[in-house]
């Protein structure tokens, strides 16, 4: 594996030609080559109840690619083909790598966040245009049975469910299915290529119309092989998986890296880390199965400094690595010296495969950083214009938005209308994140472009607000949003999650953070403690949800004694709408005691 250590290595792979360095640009050719390299080497290990006391079950690379192809040859038994997909509604399993995979063979894979309501599941898979369902039966974590079947009665265009596991009515048994089809060959006759769509992912948060993410093949094999670039893989190392297969990042990053490789990965039972009894045996379980690296958000690194690792033999982790959302400085210090763990910051996005930017393994880490720019690929902060076209690229130090580049990047959304203005030059990605980068090469992030908070013209990046109340003994997390403002447009607003067993109040906080905040501008007008944080399901903080609930409050305050009640909807298209019901005779005064806020009102007189 060569050397990370510096931009200069970078440049020295890309010495190579691209097509001279990953011989393969479909799934199914990787699966072949590191099925004859290692046959019998482990490829999955898997820990059917996330503890370290489980007796594992192991896939093979030999099993893990005949199982692949069986579970494709499945779904084209039941009519997938390749303009159709298969929507995948599981937790964390051996299967769903089979039925995901296998999908992306037949058709395309949609892999579907069993969290969500059924009313959102329906809604992904018709925009997917699936007919199969990948589901499991009674027993299955996170209750995806009953959604199942409440999908079926919303959706009238699924033909076929498949379950896995106990027997589910009306369902083809997956393991039966699969079992009764060839696993040496696509009996579709199907010849993949690159540029095929592998997998549709929906991305874009918990509400609305959640947008599908076109991954190909090629762009999944050259993230595979990336994968293994930053992190160094090798057949020898164990890749613990606590994150969920719905997504990018242990799917593709560290679940097809680690295949393309030759690494296994540890499947830490169905729920991963949302399993607070494995949470607990975490550190056992990198112990008994002698983890070397693993993939996690920073909410997730907070919950483990709770769980120190002292009885447990760690030595065998190279490193743990962080992405998904900008790890506080604190958090960062804390955890390697209680832990002695090295963090690696990454940076990504499912549009881009997962990821774009690395802190070297080899070299500096900055911390706070998201690290240098990765092989065949670029990034670059620019400045756009109020449409969002390209003006010019960023000079030094200067914050812009940040636009990539690279074979990772996808062919765009589904949903057409979505692709509107997110290429503001060919072939460069608008992420939608403001950032800058040093002259050594390192890009900093400095929060979303549309989380800007602008009080009375004056930017506040909210991570300034968040850095500060996180260097409080007493929380554990923050997040700072904007306030609707009849006078200034904005003010900031900061919501906390205090540590176990913390009684500092709000005005206290308030009072640190007006002292410690840099900009007195961006000190916030308040302080909401909360007993969570809203993260998605991968641990990303979910700001608008937090941003409503700031609207919602502003808006009731300046309607208190009005006797209203106050709803603020996310429109994808319109943005932040207020809705108010209030007393018949009443909408005159309520519309003007709103005149001043910047967002659309809709008032609803009742009788």
């Amino acid at each position: 594996m060569e050397r990370f250590a510096g931009p200069d290595d970078v440049r020295a792979v890309e010495a190579v030609p691209l097509e001279e360095r990953i011989p393969v640009r479909t799934i199914d050719a990787m699966l072949r080559v590191s099925a004859a390299r290692a046959p019998d080497d482990p490829a999955l290990i898997w820990l059917p109840d996330g503890r370290a006391g489980d007796r594992p079950e192991t896939v093979t690379f030999a099993e893990l690619e005949a199982r692949i192809i069986a579970a494709a040859n499945l779904f084209h038994a039941h009519g997938v083909r390749p303009d159709a997909a298969v929507s995948i509604l599981l937790p964390n399993l051996p299967e769903t790598h089979y039925a995901l995979w296998g999908g992306s063979l037949a058709g395309a894979a949609n892999p579907v966040n069993p969290l969500l309501r059924p009313e959102q599941i329906a809604a992904i898979m018709a925009a997917a245009g699936s007919r199969v369902l990948v589901t499991g039966g009674p027993g299955t974590a996170f209750d995806v049975t009953a959604k199942a079947a409440a999908v079926r009665a919303l959706y009238p265009a699924l033909e076929t469910v498949i379950a896995v596991g106990a027997a589910m009515d009306g369902a083809v048994p997956f393991t039966a299915g699969c079992a009764g089809q060839p696993g040496d060959r696509l009996v579709s006759g199907r010849c993949v290529s690159g540029d095929d769509v592998s997998v549709y992912f929906h991305t874009g948060g918990t509400t609305g119309t959640p947008k599908l993410a076109q991954q190909t093949h090629w762009n999944q094999v050259f993230m595979a092989w990336t994968a293994g670039f930053v992190l160094g893989l090798t057949r020898e190392d164990r890749i613990l998986t606590g994150l969920p297969l719905f997504h990018a990042n242990a799917a593709v990053a560290t679940g097809l890296g680690g295949i393309y490789w030759g690494a296994a990965s540890i499947l830490t039972g169905q729920q991963g880390y949302r399993d607070k009894a494995m949470m607990a045996d975490f550190w056992g379980i990198v112990a008994r199965h002698r983890a070397t690296l693993f993939s996690a958000v920073p909410t997730i690194l907070a919950g483990l400094l709770d769980i120190l690792p002292a009885a447990h033999d760690i030595a065998s982790l190279r490193f743990a690595m962080c992405g998904a959302a900008p790890m506080p400085v604190p958090l960062f210090e804390a955890f390697e010296a209680k832990t002695g763990l090295r963090i690696l910051e990454l940076y990504g996005m499912t549009e881009g495969a997962a990821l774009s930017t690395a802190n070297p393994r080899d070299g500096e880490r900055r911390i706070g950083s998201i690290g240098l720019r990765l092989p065949y690929q670029g990034v670059r902060p620019a400045i756009l214009d109020e449409e969002g076209a390209y003006v010019r690229d960023c000079a030094g130090d200067e914050p812009g938005n940040l636009l990539l580049s690279g074979p990772n990047l996808f062919p765009g959304y589904r949903q057409a209308e979505r692709n509107a203005g997110i290429w503001p030059l060919p072939g460069w990605l608008d992420s939608g994140d403001l950032a800058r980068r040093d002259p050594d090469g390192y890009v900093w992030l400095l929060g979303r472009a549309k989380d800007l908070i602008i009080r009375a013209g004056h930017n506040i990046d909210p991570a300034m607000i968040e850095e500060a109340l996180h260097r409080h003994p007493e929380v554990e997390l923050a997040a700072a949003v904007g306030r609707p403002d009849a006078y200034a447009g904005e003010v900031p607003v900061a919501y906390v999650a205090l540590t176990p067993g913390a009684n500092v109040t709000a005005e206290k906080l308030r009072e640190f953070a007006r002292e410690t905040v840099a900009e007195r501008p961006a000190a916030p007008a308040e302080v909401i403690i909360l007993d969570a944080i809203p993260v998605t399901a991968v641990g990303k903080i979910f700001k608008p949800a937090l941003r409503r609930d700031a609207a919602e409050r502003a808006i009731a305050a300046a309607l208190d004694g009005m006797d209203a009640v106050v709803e603020v909807i996310l429109d994808d298209r319109r943005g932040m709408i207020a809705h108010v019901r209030c007393p018949a005779g009443s909408g005159e005064m309520s519309k003007a005691a709103l005149a001043g806020f910047a967002i659309m009102v809709e008032i609803e007189e009742t009788a």
